[in-house]
C-alpha cells in the first residue's frame, strides 16, 4: 500500500509524552482513511523512550522507530526521519 502521509517526531527522553503522542495522531490519523506512517526519531534518549518507541511499533506497524546511540539535535532528527519517510507528503 503506498503511505500517503508521513508524520515526522522527533523525540529525546519523552517516554511519558510517547503514549498520548501515538494516540493522539492515530486518531487523526485513522479518521483521514488514508494511509500514514508515525516516525519516531529517538534522539539519544535516557529515559527509557527508546524501549517504549520500540514496543509501540511492535503493537502498531504503523509505527517506524529510528533510534539515534547519541543525541545529535532536533534538526538531525528531523532530517534522519525525512530519509526514512515514504510518504507523498510529510509533516513534522
Amino acid at each position: 500500500m503506498k503511505i500517503t502521509y508521513s508524520i515526522i517526531a522527533p523525540i529525546y527522553n519523552e517516554i511519558d509524552n510517547l503514549p498520548e503522542l501515538h494516540r493522539r495522531v492515530s486518531e487523526v490519523m485513522d479518521a483521514s482513511k488514508e494511509p500514514w506512517e508515525l516516525i519516531l526519531v529517538d534522539d539519544g534518549s535516557t529515559d527509557g523512550s527508546t524501549e517504549k518507541i520500540r514496543e509501540l511499533a511492535k503493537t502498531d506497524k504503523k509505527v517506524r522507530p529510528v533510534i539515534f546511540a547519541r543525541n545529535f539535535g532536533h534538526q538531525v532528527a528531523i532530517t534522519a526521519g525525512w530519509d526514512f519517510a515514504r510518504g507523498d507528503a510529510i509533516v513534522i
